[in-house]
């Protein structure tokens, strides 16, 4: 023992070569060369990118499906429910974390509960100074931030095929008669029916089996779809090319980081909004626009009591609001630390709920105007998902003048919609990676490279879903592996880590500190109560009434088909508990003490200058004894609510 502290701690290896400090030496050098991990140039860029993510394709043909669906106008007292005790919440809590931590969504929940963390076998030797201890720190992963990873990835292989159908649709669109407007092609079958044909659908002398020319262009043409997973056939070449260029847009618009995607949201995101203006003032023009309008908000109270509702209203808003995804904490963390966050929050969900409500009406003014031409109710022409996208509205517009204009302006707009949600959900991946390995991936020319390769592996594992039988696995990815089961179990994980362990109070003096004033109280009881309440109930009413997948009403999926998408479901719900588990089990000491040390935040954290007192802490001494260096801390008040 004397001849070590001779020569100050771990100055000496066992051969007796002096190597540590020439180690230090080498790090620091490779730690100057890492470049910076970059800021917005402006609120503006904030604002864009994150309504670029969160503004998207369910704004457009999932709400208002949902909200003929629950009772009209009266569906909008469960989603507003929804919104102030779940969605904004949840959303402003993620943001802050990430401007507070200037981490991504998973070394962001590292810094403030390492409770949610699992360790790795890659050790990095620390030398503080010969007065000081040398000590071995893990690097430590999130569960939280994995599972949210997770879901993500599944988001970065299946989302973008829809762009794929989209871009298909374009191009198909510059045609002299759109092809999926009659029966004449080498596609159609025997009961293809032309829909244009008007005395046809009047007589009701329809034949039996009849399909329309639409549906038939869409599972004939552009899916080539099989009779069911078992059978995935070819992969259809035109589509595959059309992934290709969704990805290469993708990749140019994100791979220098926040200095080209704060850039490119100035077209992104906003050129949707112009293509959804004109295509409203285009349907509202429309004869039958009033009674579809009229058919979408009309209210009906009595279907509030089917608990349905509730959940379609809860799931809805996860869905829009990209919550537990990570790719708000992701954007956040490029703020600068005294942005004022808690204002950005609510104006974002205000316009993104008003953008969903506002896209209701060019919608269902359309489909008004082709059920009065057909003659048929309009229930039978509403569609939501894929089947508004590229069945309801494209037989819509071919019933206009100038049909292919509005062809092509439709999926304009749907491309764009879904651009910015792609590729901000790959920058959010892209930045998680790079903060938990900063030392490899901040260096000139590595952060391409990743995107990159992130790209390339998502492209090939999306040539699945560009198969004859692909749609079966599209399908799997959105009804299981992003579901709104999976993001109800996250975010009652989120609010119990940051109201529960980190503290509300606590959080809360870390917002303050950074906008400057103390946000609205009720945001703080719903992370103690009212989300995780909420959450769980619609968890546990989401599995009791879980019915198995079918695609279309008609195709039953095979039992092995269903466990694959349990498998993808689970894959981002386990992380959290194992991790937990595993933590535990690994860190020394008495439960106590594991417990204190396992959900104390990092010391590196910035803390509300009002509130830095004394030099100890509550687990100094866990600390110790688990060799932990001896520092000045600064810790919170007793305000903290903390084990």
């Amino acid at each position: 023992m004397g001849a070590l502290e001779s020569k100050g701690p771990w100055d000496e290896e066992l051969n007796g070569s002096r190597a540590v400090p020439e180690v230090e030496e080498k790090r620091l050098k490779e730690k100057d060369e890492l470049q910076d991990r970059g800021q917005w140039s402006n609120k503006v860029e904030f604002v864009l990118s994150v309504a670029g993510e969160i503004i998207g394709l369910g704004n457009v043909w999932r709400f208002p499906y949902l909200c003929y669906k629950n009772g009209g106008g009266a569906f909008f007292i469960p989603y507003l429910i929804f919104l102030f005790t779940c969605g904004i919440p949840v959303f402003l809590l993620e943001t802050a974390l990430g401007q507070y931590t200037s981490q991504g969504g998973i070394t962001a929940w590292r810094k403030i509960c390492p409770l949610f963390e699992g360790k790795s076998p890659v050790v990095r030797f620390l030398y503080i100074s010969a007065a000081k201890q040398t000590v071995l720190f893990s690097h430590e992963k999130t569960g939280v931030g994995y599972a949210s990873q997770v879901t993500e990835s599944y988001l970065n292989i299946y989302y973008i095929v829809i762009l794929a159908w989209a871009l298909f649709y374009l191009f198909n669109s510059f045609t002299a008669v759109l092809p999926w407007a009659s029966c004449n092609n080498p596609w159609n079958t025997d009961h293809c029916v032309d829909f244009l044909n008007s005395s046809m659908w009047e007589n009701k002398t329809l034949p039996p089996n009849a399909t329309s020319s639409v549906i038939e262009f869409w599972e004939k043409r552009a899916l080539g779809i099989t009779d069911g997973i078992h059978n995935l056939g070819t992969v259809r070449w035109e589509l595959a090319l059309c992934l290709l260029l969704a990805w290469i847009i993708c990749y140019f618009c994100i791979w220098k980081g926040v200095k080209s995607t704060g850039k490119v949201v100035y077209f992104t995101a906003t050129f949707p909004y112009v293509m959804l203006i004109v295509l409203l003032i285009r349907g509202v023009t429309l004869p039958g626009a009033t009674e579809g309008i009229i058919f979408y908000l009309k209210p009906d109270v009595s279907r509030l009591a089917d608990p349905q509702v509730w959940m379609d209203a809860g799931t809805q808003i996860f869905f829009s609001y990209a919550i537990c995804q990570g790719c708000l904490t992701a954007l956040g963390s490029y703020n600068k630390y005294h942005n004022n966050c808690y204002r950005d929050c609510f104006m974002l969900c205000f316009l993104n709920s008003a953008t969903s409500f506002v896209a209701g009406f060019a919608i269902f003014s359309v489909l008004g105007f082709m059920a009065q031409e057909q003659g048929v109710p309009i229930s039978e022409v509403a569609e939501s998902g894929p089947g508004l996208a590229f069945i309801a509205y494209p037989k819509a517009v071919t019933l206009m003048p100038f049909s292919q204009l509005w062809s092509c302006l439709f999926f304009l707009m749907l491309i764009f919609l879904g651009l910015d949600s792609q590729f901000v959900c790959v920058e959010s991946l892209v930045t998680a990676i790079v903060d938990l390995f900063p030392e490899i991936f901040r260096k000139k020319g590595r952060r391409e490279l990743l995107i990159l390769a992130i790209a390339v592996i998502c492209y090939l594992l999306g040539l699945l879903l560009v198969t004859e039988g692909g749609m079966y696995i599209f399908q799997l990815f959105d009804y299981y592996g992003a579901s709104g089961m999976c993001l109800l179990f996250l975010a009652i994980f989120e609010v119990i880590c940051v109201g529960w362990v980190y503290g509300a109070d606590r959080f809360y003096d870390n917002i303050e500190d950074m906008i400057g004033y103390r946000p609205w109280p009720l945001v703080k009881y719903c992370w103690l109560l009212f989300t995780p309440g909420v959450c769980l109930a619609t968890f546990l009413f989401s599995l009791i009434r879980y019915t198995p997948l079918r695609y279309n009403n008609i195709y039953d999926y095979p039992q092995w088909g269903i466990a694959l998408g349990w498998l993808m479901a689970l894959s981002s719900m386990i992380c959290i508990p194992l991790y937990v588990v595993f933590i535990l089990l690994r860190t020394k000491g008495s439960l106590k003490q594991r417990l204190c040390q396992l959900t104390t935040p990092a010391d590196d954290l910035p803390q509300p200058k009002k509130h830095l007192i004394g030099s100890s802490g509550q687990c100094e001494h866990s600390k110790q004894e688990s060799q932990q260096p001896i520092k000045e801390m600064l810790i919170a008040t007793e305000k903290e609510t903390n084990f």
